[in-house]
């Protein structure tokens, strides 16, 4: 059985492209441009200080890391597939 699991960065890229629903919710977001704006905590230091982007103070810290968390169900997925 083949497994598909929600990547809300890979969504978020598909249908809001130029990040138009970021920069309405988030304003803090809003100089970032629409390849940086998905995903602020991949930014550098330096380009997190530049947009103004202080985690947990204006911008909450990364709670989930995607690619590790998928990494660790598609595990899951495969003990109980046995």
């Amino acid at each position: 059985m083949n497994r598909r699991i929600f990547n809300p960065v890979t969504q978020s890229e598909k249908f809001d492209a130029e990040g138009k629903f970021i920069r309405r919710y988030l304003p803090q977001l809003a100089k970032l441009d629409a390849k940086r704006i998905h995903a602020p905590w991949l930014l550098s230091e330096t380009e997190r200080i530049k947009a103004g982007i202080v985690f947990g103070e204006n911008y909450p810290a990364p709670m989930v890391m995607h690619d590790l968390a998928r990494l660790k169900t598609l595990d899951r997925y495969a003990v109980v597939k046995k």
